[in-house]
């Protein structure tokens, strides 16, 4: 009998992605962590919306995130 070894959660990946409750992956824009004053209103909006993740970069995350 053979025993797989349970791959453990990424800390980082779990970190920095949210998954919906529809099993999307979602990440938030890069550049709005610092320097928010000198940007203008309309673009720190955007920025605080969410991007969903597609593709083959969504297999990885889920595989690193154990779903």
């Amino acid at each position: 009998m053979t025993m797989k070894n349970k791959m453990k959660i990424s800390k980082t990946v779990r970190d920095r992605f949210k998954i919906t409750g529809t099993g999307k992956i979602m990440r938030s824009k890069i550049g709005f962590r610092h320097n928010i004053s000198k940007k203008s209103r309309a673009n720190v909006r955007r920025g605080n919306v969410p991007i969903e993740i597609t593709g083959k970069m969504k297999i990885k995350l889920k595989k690193l995130l154990g779903i």
